[in-house]
């Protein structure tokens, strides 16, 4: 998964801006994020029609308030450029949530 560099939100736009994304908002000091982390190859794997990106919380402080992510691990789906759905809670998620999630979309 491409670990996306320290970045505001316009950059962010135009790096979303055509195809299909899913942010991976998480940070190495979170529990519930390690819990995620094994089983993200096999998700990204299911889905390849979206591009994975890992966004590091505590790098991205600022994108993460602009986008409202205010618990970890949260994920975010834009596709040309538009957000078509968020999984954003400080909640611990299994693989089959993430998925539930994915396939909502």
């Amino acid at each position: 998964m491409e670990q996306l560099p320290t970045m505001n939100l316009d950059e962010l736009k135009k790096t979303v801006s055509d195809g299909k994304y899913m942010l991976f908002f998480s940070a190495d000091w979170c529990p519930d994020c390690s819990f995620i982390k094994p089983a993200m190859p096999e998700i990204e794997a299911e889905y390849p029609d979206y591009k994975f990106i890992a966004v590091d919380r505590d790098q991205n402080i600022d994108l993460a308030a602009d986008l409202a992510i205010f618990g970890i691990p949260s994920f975010v789906a834009f596709e040309n450029g538009e957000e078509i759905g968020r999984y954003v809670n400080k909640d611990r998620k299994t693989k089959k949530q993430v998925e539930e999630f994915i396939d909502s979309l």
